[in-house]
Parts: structure tokens; C-alpha cells; sequence
């Protein structure tokens, strides 16, 4: 039997993440129904479930799954919900965001990211995602309106094409600011003020397409 599958890793991932704070019984089932393996580089496929970031192509990184955990119960998305992902990078929250909405569209400036995360996708039979490469700051406006909008880079503030995006009192959560001094915000479209969920590590969003050989 592969290590990768056994029952003893798999539970030992979700007691991580539980002991890492993510504790919302829909979020831990994704993320422990989605096999991360399946969206690692081959090389680091063993590292797969320890809660650590991961290299992928483009410089990027594979981000943690304590942090998607996170990121997911900000979120809220329900079996109702259209979803807008900024920042697909390996697929991997794709594919969780997949076992808790409705419909799942996923941007990302690289294209060499999209294509391999699309053929991962596919052999996973998620009917209900879709991977576009896209400037994530102008959001995918042909399957507006979202309920749910995740940006998974840092911004100096929400843009507001993605705003505009937004269903009436849907939910957009990106972690806001620069440097060491970047927290996790939700914004709900028509009531006021956004929520600090507190201190988050990201890299910074990316103008335009990425230039690729």
C-alpha cells in the first residue's frame, strides 16, 4: 500500500489540522477528501500531508494546508455558492473549494500553472471548475455574480472589479496590506466595514499575465 494512502497519515492530517485551528467539520472533510498528493510536484509527494508550503512551478509556492483551511472557513461557501478563486497555483484549493460549492472559477496569471492544475483537475472529475488564465485584479466577470470570492495574494486594498463582482451580500476574503503587516479581511458586499481575521502570510498580487517562454 503507498504510505500517501494510509489510514494512520490521513488521520494524523486532520488532527494537525485541527490542532492548527481549523475545526469546521465541511472544511476539514475537504480538505481531507482532496488528495494533495495528486497536486504536489512528484518529487515532494511524500511531504503531501505534513502542514507545510510546498515549491511548485513559476517560483510559486503550494500554500500550506493549515492556511487553506483558514482561508476556507473565512470564506463560508456553501453547496448555493458560485465561487471566484485569485491565485489558482497548484489546484489544490480548487479542488477542496469544489467539495464545498456549487461552481468553482479559478484565475491565475500563470499560464503553465493553468494547464498543468486543468489536467489534474480533470482526472478528478470536477465538473463544476473551471481554470482560466487572467489578470486577477480584473476578476472573471462572465460568471459574475459570485457568492464567494477568495484571493489568495496580498493587496493593498480589495480591488474593486472584484467588488463589483460580488452577489449581493456575498463574501470576499483577501489578505490586505504588505510587507509583515498583512491581515485577513472579509468583506460582505452592502454591510459596512470589513472583519480582521487576523495576521496572514502571502506573497503580493501580480499585475497582468505572467511572461512565460
Amino acid at each position: 500500500m503507498n504510505d500517501l494512502d494510509e489510514p494512520e497519515r490521513r488521520m494524523r492530517f486532520v488532527l494537525d489540522m485541527r490542532t492548527a485551528g481549523v475545526t469546521d467539520a465541511r472544511v476539514l472533510s475537504a480538505l481531507e477528501v482532496t488528495p494533495r498528493a495528486h497536486f504536489a510536484p512528484t518529487q515532494f509527494a511524500q511531504l503531501a500531508l505534513d502542514d507545510v508550503d510546498l515549491p511548485i512551478d513559476g517560483g510559486q509556492l503550494m500554500t500550506k494546508p493549515s492556511v487553506v483551511g483558514r482561508m476556507l472557513m473565512a470564506l463560508g461557501a456553501t453547496s448555493d455558492d458560485g465561487v471566484l478563486e485569485i491565485g489558482l497555483g497548484s489546484g489544490f484549493q480548487t479542488a477542496a473549494l469544489a467539495a464545498l460549492a456549487r461552481r468553482v472559477t479559478a484565475l491565475d496569471r500563470r499560464r503553465a500553472l493553468v494547464v498543468e492544475a486543468r489536467a489534474k483537475l480533470a482526472a478528478l472529475s470536477l465538473p463544476i471548475v473551471r481554470a482560466h488564465v487572467g489578470d486577477g485584479r480584473l476578476g472573471f466577470a462572465a460568471n459574475a455574480p459570485y457568492e464567494r470570492i477568495i484571493v489568495n495574494a496580498a493587496v493593498i486594498a480589495a480591488p474593486l472589479a472584484l467588488i463589483d463582482q460580488l452577489a449581493p451580500n456575498g463574501v470576499l476574503i483577501a489578505p490586505i496590506g504588505e510587507g509583515d503587516k498583512v491581515r485577513l479581511m472579509r468583506f460582505t458586499r452592502g454591510a459596512g466595514a470589513p472583519e480582521d481575521l487576523g495576521p496572514i502570510k502571502f506573497a503580493p498580487l501580480e499585475d497582468g499575465l505572467a511572461e512565460e517562454a
